[in-house]
């Protein structure tokens, strides 16, 4: 769930700028393509909501800097209080280099990202992002607008809220598969109608996954199971990851930003008292994505281990990945190994990635009502288009098959001990907010050796990473078995 500090530092941290629905899918229209690089248009069709909640964008922000030249660490600190760092940083605490060099840059891929509204000059800003990175241009960068996506307006902090969640989407999944293509699917729904926005979704990616236009999809949105009117409401929302499933395409969702809590509200000022996880990365066919810290030099190496992101502290209330048990899905056949930790339930995350505020990515974005320049920002939002690219360069690595559903592989890697999944051993996801005067506490999970409701089975280092989950899963495959509930089970 988003703050804010859209023109100065730490003072406008709760301001709340952004809280809204994201992300589409889709299973009827038509497609026109305007080139390979143009915008592509697709008509929606119209569906009830099936309850009044709200989908936040996984995403934090501190700081914006108006300058066509991104911040340096020393600027960050200065001002912010924080790190905060470029693409060759980031690729290098991953360990990226070895897999360029061999050509291993996604090329031939297509990451999906989706997101509400879009961002009105997105082809600009990543051309100044890879200018100022010295990055290439991607393979192919198509906008595919689902259904009637009205014109932007800077005013309205719902679409500025999306606009910047697209930027560090596009951007970051870029950065780390500089050559794998972008598909961008924009949808029109506001954050204000809760649900509606699900519907779309779905029927957005179904389109994407029915018509082939992309290998992994990326979702940097969610929102609590607790409110949900009722476990057969998220049931009846998840097609397009069973058609994922059947047809091999990865599927990533952010964990969440407010650790083991959850928004109870649209504006996400107010959680519940209680542990709860976020759908859709609970979903069993859904690979979640959580947060890490990465504490880093100017050159990209660490300075400090990886720990479990929690910037609580920071923003005066719930900012750290998101983790915990799912109400609606038992345990899948992957997590039997971990039992000890999940009970029969279904755990996240799976697997984690950087997204601390404390060691911000920085994107370029403009078009906005506060002018053009550079954010300092983290969140899971971050985390799993990060994630993403390392999935496309497995699947390049794969000779352009899809892995599709990677968890039965990555539970595999980690009780094997495979190197190219790293523990993060310390952090926690608790959190605590004011309510009426009063501090409330939602007690989260600790980060350990095995798995974790914290950071899940860890981190990664790419080299090894990539070429164990292909390999991984050439042996296990994708098969998974799991169950629900017909009513919500206590919460963890």
């Amino acid at each position: 769930m988003p703050r804010t500090t859209k023109g100065g530092p730490v003072a406008r941290l709760r301001s709340g700028l952004f809280a809204g629905a994201a992300g589409m899918a889709l299973t009827a229209g038509g497609l026109a393509w305007a080139g390979t690089a143009g915008v592509g248009t697709i008509a929606a069709g119209v569906h009830a909501p099936p309850a009044a909640l709200v989908m936040h964008p996984q995403v934090e922000q501190l700081g914006f800097l108006r300058s066509t030249r991104p911040p340096t660490e020393q600027y960050c600190k200065a001002t912010y209080g924080i790190l905060c760092y470029g693409p060759a940083q980031v690729e290098t605490a991953y360990n990226e280099q070895p897999l360029f060099r061999q050509n291993l840059t996604g090329h031939g891929e297509t990451i999906v990202i989706v997101d509400s509204f879009g961002a009105p000059t997105i082809r600009t800003d990543l051309a100044v992002f890879d200018r100022s990175y010295s990055l290439p241009p991607p393979g192919r960068f198509t906008i595919l607008k689902y259904g009637p996506v009205p014109a932007f307006t800077p005013s309205t902090a719902t679409m500025t809220g999306w606009a910047v969640e697209t930027t560090l989407d596009v951007e970051w999944a870029h950065a780390t598969a500089p050559g794998a293509n972008i598909l961008l699917v924009e949808t029109p729904t506001p954050e204000t109608v809760g649900t509606t926005g699900f519907p779309t979704i779905v029927n957005a990616e179904n389109y994407v996954i029915d018509h082939h236009l992309g290998q992994v999809i990326s979702q940097s949105f969610g929102t609590g199971e607790a409110t949900f009117a009722s476990p057969a409401t998220i049931l009846g929302l998840r097609s397009a990851y069973q058609n994922a499933y059947r047809n091999n395409v990865t599927v990533l969702a952010a964990a969440g930003d407010t650790g083991a809590a959850e928004a109870s509200t649209p504006t996400g000022l107010h959680y519940f008292g209680f542990r709860d996880a976020g759908w859709p990365a609970t979903d069993p066919l859904v690979t979640a994505v959580g947060g890490t810290q990465l504490t880093l030099n100017t050159r990209g190496r660490r300075t400090a281990p990886d720990q479990a992101w929690n910037d609580t502290t920071l923003f005066g209330g719930p900012a750290a990945g998101g983790g915990g048990l799912s109400t609606v899905f038992t345990r899948p056949s992957y997590q039997s190994g971990v039992a000890a930790s999940v009970g029969n339930r279904r755990g996240i995350p799976d697997i984690s990635m950087t997204a601390s505020v404390s060691g911000a990515v920085n994107i370029y974005v403009s078009g906005l009502s506060f002018g053009a320049g550079w954010d300092s920002i983290g969140g899971t939002s971050e985390a799993a288009p990060v994630f993403s690219g390392l999935v496309a360069i497995a699947d390049q690595l794969n000779t352009h098959h899809p892995l599709g559903l990677i968890n039965p592989a990555l539970y595999t890697m980690k009780a094997a001990h495979d190197p190219g999944i790293v523990s993060v051993t310390s952090g926690n996801n608790s959190v605590w907010f004011t309510t009426t005067g009063t501090q409330v506490t939602v007690p989260g999970y600790a980060a350990t050796a095995g798995y974790n409701l914290a950071t899940g089975l860890g981190t990664v280092t790419a080299p090894d990473f990539v070429r164990e989950l292909v390999q991984t899963e050439h042996r296990v495959g994708t098969a998974v078995t799991y169950g629900d509930s017909a009513t919500f089970l206590p919460h963890g």
